[in-house]
């Protein structure tokens, strides 16, 4: 009932939200005498704020068109290399001749945004690399009768992505994806060592979650599989092509996301809105961009979400020994090609300082120059992927490290 009444709230909130943007359009217009006056300024920047904010947002585009190499501006086209029922596997093409470029396969988190959160990561690496990511579907346009997609699938769908693109690839996973991303090349090193990719890099991952706890671990453990179950899994509601289908809404994610950092968000809201009031566009703008992918949410699968808080959240099966993958036992001791480079923030509020470093201690049989672990000074979860500091410091450390393995 929680989605339909969702779904209701934003029903009734849209034709207040015309009103406000038609009474907009009115303040706006350069004959209106009230238009540059004080109170025609609140005016205004009080109807594009509560327009702006109960906006629904759908999936943003990544919106790379071209990228400038060695000073010259090359073309990018979008190109899905691989497509699978609950996701695709999308290659940013480069016009360009550039056979020397290492191979990069990006793995997006699935856990309540789109893949284009990584569009800054993307950007960083694009004059340099050969860049794919997995490009995943909203389990709300899933139709019920389709396939379903669990924790298992999802490690399915990265060996296959792996192998596809062949041997010399390197991967990137941030967040969410490090565990079955982990689990995928320690399969592959254990029964294909020759199809294993030949470097991971893992950003923010909660390998081992008894590390570092977080807020966003403590609430995990503190509620069996049976309370996640009754609270915040949901059937998708009428008018969408999952209908039915059993999903943890994105909008419950976000409401997550916004509660942990509340009076953060709060304060942006109100800078924003003085922003409109005073005229300042690119400020606005700049926090604009931000919201509009921060609220372009997604539906998760309801057997992927339960199963990943059961095995990472909950038993904390991976750093145990004990993740199975279809039955098979996942050993990451059997990493021995694939060399690793671990990286965490200081200030990270959802992955803690050493849940991503723990892959070290489960790859004992790996040489210690195929391996790197570097700390982030001054950000937190999203700086590690996005932003200035990432820009500056964390991918060129990425890629350095793809340089060294060859």
């Amino acid at each position: 009932m929680l989605y339909y009444a969702y779904e209701m709230q934003r029903a009734s909130i849209a034709p207040l939200r015309a009103m406000a943007s038609h009474a907009l359009t009115v303040m706006d217009l350069p004959f209106n005498p009230l238009r540059q006056t004080p109170i025609g300024k609140v005016a205004a920047a009080a109807l594009d704020s509560f327009e702006h904010t109960t906006r629904p947002f759908g999936k943003p585009e990544f919106g790379h068109k071209e990228v400038e190499i060695d000073g010259e501006i090359v073309p990018i086209s979008e190109q899905i290399v691989l497509s699978k029922p609950w996701g695709d596997l999308l290659r940013f093409r480069r016009h360009a001749d550039r056979p020397q470029d290492r191979k990069v396969l990006m793995v997006a988190p699935i856990s309540g945004h789109f893949a284009t959160l990584l569009r800054g990561t993307v950007e960083a690496f694009l004059p340099d690399h050969d860049v794919y990511i997995t490009d995943w579907r909203d389990a709300r346009a899933m139709p019920l009768m389709g396939p379903e997609f669990d924790l298992n699938d999802y490690i399915d769908y990265v060996i296959e992505f792996i192998r596809f693109l062949g041997p010399e690839t390197h991967v990137i996973a941030v967040c969410q994806p490090a565990v079955p991303v982990m689990a995928a090349v320690s399969l592959l090193n254990a029964g294909d060592k020759a199809a294993a990719p030949v470097s991971m890099s893992l950003i923010g991952g909660p390998i081992d979650t008894r590390e570092g706890a977080t807020a966003v671990n403590a609430f995990a453990k503190s509620h069996n599989l049976d309370w996640f179950k009754r609270n915040v899994i949901h059937r998708v509601p009428f008018g969408n092509p999952g209908f039915m289908r059993q999903v943890y809404p994105g909008f419950l994610q976000l409401a997550g996301f916004l509660a942990m950092n509340l009076d953060k968000h709060v304060e942006a809201h109100w800078q924003m809105f003085q922003h409109l009031v005073d005229g300042d566009g690119e400020p606005l703008e700049a926090k604009r961009r931000f919201y509009e992918e921060y609220r372009s949410v997604m539906d998760m699968s309801a057997e992927y979400y339960l199963q990943t808080i059961h095995a990472v959240f909950h038993e904390h099966l991976l750093p145990r020994g004990l993740f199975k993958y279809r039955d098979e036992r996942v050993d990451p001791s059997a990493i021995t090609r694939t060399a690793i480079q671990t990286i965490e923030g200081e200030r990270d509020d959802i992955s803690g300082i050493g849940q991503t470093k723990s892959a070290h201690i489960l790859t004992p049989h790996l040489a210690a120059d195929r391996r790197m672990h570097w700390e982030q000074p001054g950000v937190g979860h999203y700086g590690l992927f996005n932003g200035r500091r990432f820009n500056a410091d964390v991918a060129p450390r990425i890629k350095a490290f793809i340089q060294a393995q060859g």
